[in-house]
């Protein structure tokens, strides 16, 4: 039985959206399920390089077909993460703003005739099946667990025109117990405080970092404003009432520093949500008996609520995965469909996500050696001795080995690795590498096997791959691990287990055999300007642009060469797929007009990056077959404007602005 399961819009990469709101969600992907099991599975951003894409996911359907050597023919379903009412009605609403849409019946034939034209072939309507989008939530975390029967609990911003589910699950029967409506959104209540705060959506947990800067007594009473605890585990948000956050404070600019009034409300909000969800929770719990709790949806990845939910002792076991958020529907939705079509189909912990794109050994040299003007290259002997000597030296490593990660989590195959122990990484690498706020904690990696002796864990269960539960660090090591431990004393930790990820629990190993410590430092390996890194050539533009001091793919150590901008212009250089470019004639006062050269997104117009005239010019005639030095004469250029050219390529390569590739053929 293979059923793939997909998650994202109707438009595909290159359209631009003109719909007010598609209305299907977020963090497109694709999953691929043979007989209950994950084959394969990767978020769209991955591969489209768009962050929180809501595009069609095209690429990573395709990259599932190609990975599990699979067409479309193969497939008995296509499980799709929304209702079939909640999407014909959408598409009701789409034809009010794009006439053309009318040309289809309803949402099964639009399907239809969208992987008609991706795949080429035709495929029959009844293959698409339909999962409620909080039943996927609750599937992709129950799936996962191992659990016989438990609650489910989910949350987020919106979904099937609801906010919220809790779920009696045993086995492949689904029994909603409560659902709540949008108006009582605690996505949505999070997120409009977290505007006064300067940040939007995808920047939750931001703010659940802020939050142990705060004092959450300070706004207690504002907040208590905003909601009411009802009886039977329910509660109302009062969203009106919200805009009383201006008798608070003024909304934050972006770039404004934090006060501690920022940090209070921050601590006020995440202490309002605890206090709802655990009300929720208190009813449920008794009024059907589960020890066992699963949580899904974005709300349900605050991992600092979910370490208060394990520590509470309401339930003795809560499990969720890294990616409880939407692209996570794309496994439930397929998982739902696969046990409602095979019962007797196991329910078994997992223990990890490395379904995504596969690192080969053999694959490795070649990559590298495309970018020999700019790498020192060098095959280890020892992989985890060496490299874990480069750490306990001070060291921050890219990390690239085997199959990327499902989700928005680095768990060690494309993460940033340094010794926990240095205090002064939490700056180096938010400010030269991450290029974010210095605040944000970073999370510890650990050997299963030690968990306890490192961390407060409560329970019989010492198994957290998935990064999702903020845990206490125990008090006797606090002082040695000040690179990821947060200022409440606190850590976002993940497990690693020998049989899950040899390679990285070698590392791991090795670094403790030498410092009594069998911890790293784990970010993911990305900048703020994209997601995740995935294949190698990302893993080196990475690098390149940032201010890692060393990469390791397989076997392969990588140190940078003391290139500089003159050797840019011997790279390709191509418009990213989702840019656009603008020429706009304007009036720049009464009387004078001028020109502005613009690069938007087709995804969000609102994202404007200024160019330089230069620029534009060099993106417009760029072809993804000439180097930036064949572009500059071909179009002419001046020695300033060469100059001009050189003084702005790097900034606009670590803005993701362009994409630079070496020429396969030189």
């Amino acid at each position: 039985m293979l059923i793939l399961g997909i998650t994202g819009g109707i438009d595909s990469l290159f359209d631009a959206t003109m719909l007010p709101s598609t209305g299907l969600g977020h963090d497109s992907a694709a999953v691929l399920l043979e007989n209950g099991q994950v084959t394969v599975g990767i978020e769209e951003e991955r591969l489209s390089r768009i962050k929180h894409t809501n595009k069609m996911c095209s690429y990573s359907m395709r990259f599932c077909f190609k990975t599990a050597n699979k067409i479309i023919d193969d497939l008995d379903a296509v499980a799709i993460y929304a209702s079939e009412d909640f999407l014909n009605n959408k598409l009701k609403e789409f034809r009010l703003h794009a006439p053309e849409l009318s040309f289809f019946t309803d949402i099964r034939h639009l399907y239809q005739v969208l992987f008609e034209q991706e795949f080429g072939v035709s495929i029959n309507r009844d293959i698409f099946q339909f999962v409620h989008h909080h039943l996927a939530h609750a599937a992709a975390s129950y799936y996962l667990s191992g659990f016989d029967k438990a609650l489910v609990l989910t949350i987020d911003g919106e979904g099937d025109d609801i906010s919220a589910m809790v779920v009696d699950a045993n086995g492949k029967d689904f029994n909603p117990l409560k659902t709540k409506s949008v108006s009582d959104s605690l996505g949505h209540f999070y997120l409009k405080v977290i505007a006064f705060l300067g940040y939007k959506d995808f920047d939750e947990y931001k703010v659940m970092g802020l939050a142990p800067y705060g004092d959450p007594a300070v706004y207690r009473q504002n907040f208590s404003r905003f909601y009411e605890l009802l009886s039977d585990g329910d509660y109302t948000i009062h969203q009106d009432r919200i805009m009383e956050m201006y008798d608070i404070v003024q909304p934050r600019g972006r770039d404004d520093s934090f006060s501690q009034v920022h940090m209070d409300i921050a601590a006020a909000l995440q202490e309002a949500l605890e206090t709802i969800v655990f009300h929720v929770l208190r009813h449920f719990q008794q009024l059907t008996g589960h020890t066992r709790l699963v949580i899904s949806g974005g709300v349900g990845q605050n991992s600092s609520m979910n370490g208060k939910i394990l520590c509470s002792g309401l339930f003795e076991d809560v499990f969720l995965p890294s990616f409880a958020g939407d692209s996570g529907c794309a496994y439930g939705a397929a998982a739902y469909i696969a046990h409602q079509m095979q019962p007797e189909l196991p329910v078994t912990r997992v223990s990890h996500a490395y379904w995504g794109t596969p690192i080969h050994d053999d694959e490795v040299g070649d990559a590298l050696e495309a970018w020999r003007t700019f790498l020192h290259i060098e095959k280890m002997d020892n992989r985890s001795e060496q490299v874990s000597d480069l750490m306990i030296d001070g060291a921050v490593i890219g990390w690239v080995q085997g199959r990327s990660e499902f989700g928005p989590r680095a768990l060690g195959n494309r993460s940033i690795l340094a010794d926990p122990r240095v205090a002064s990484h939490k700056e180096t690498i938010n400010a030269m590498i991450k290029m974010r706020e210095g605040y944000r904690p970073f999370a510890p990696s650990i050997m299963e096997e030690r968990v306890r002796d490192f961390f407060e864990v409560p329970g019989e269960h010492a198994d957290f791959p998935f990064m999702s539960f903020v845990l206490n660090v125990k008090p006797e090591w606090l002082a040695q691990l000040p690179a990821i431990t947060h200022v409440d004393g606190s850590a976002r930790l993940q497990t690693v287990s020998r049989e899950a990820n040899p390679r990285y629990w070698e590392l791991i190993d090795a670094f403790g055999s030498k410092t009594g410590i069998p911890i790293l430092l784990n970010t993911s390996f990305n900048n703020h300007a994209e997601p995740i890194i995935d294949s190698i050539d990302d893993a080196v533009v990475c690098y390149l642009t940032s201010g890692l001091d060393y990469l390791v793919v397989g076997d392969y150590l990588v140190r940078k060469k003391n290139w500089q901008p003159e050797d840019l212009t011997n790279l390709i250089v191509s418009l990213p797929k989702a840019a656009l470019l603008l020429r706009e004639d304007r009036y720049v006062s009464y009387s004078e007009r001028g020109f502005n050269y613009t690069l938007v997104w087709n995804y969000d117009s609102a994202r404007r990056h200024a160019l330089s005239e230069v620029w534009y010019k060099i993106l417009q005639a760029a072809d993804g077959e000439l180097c930036v030095g064949q572009l500059m004469l071909s179009l002419g250029f001046s020695r300033e404007q060469q100059a001009q050219v050189l003084e702005e390529l790097p900034v606009l390569w670590s803005d993701r602005l362009l994409v630079l590739r070496p020429d396969s053929k030189r």
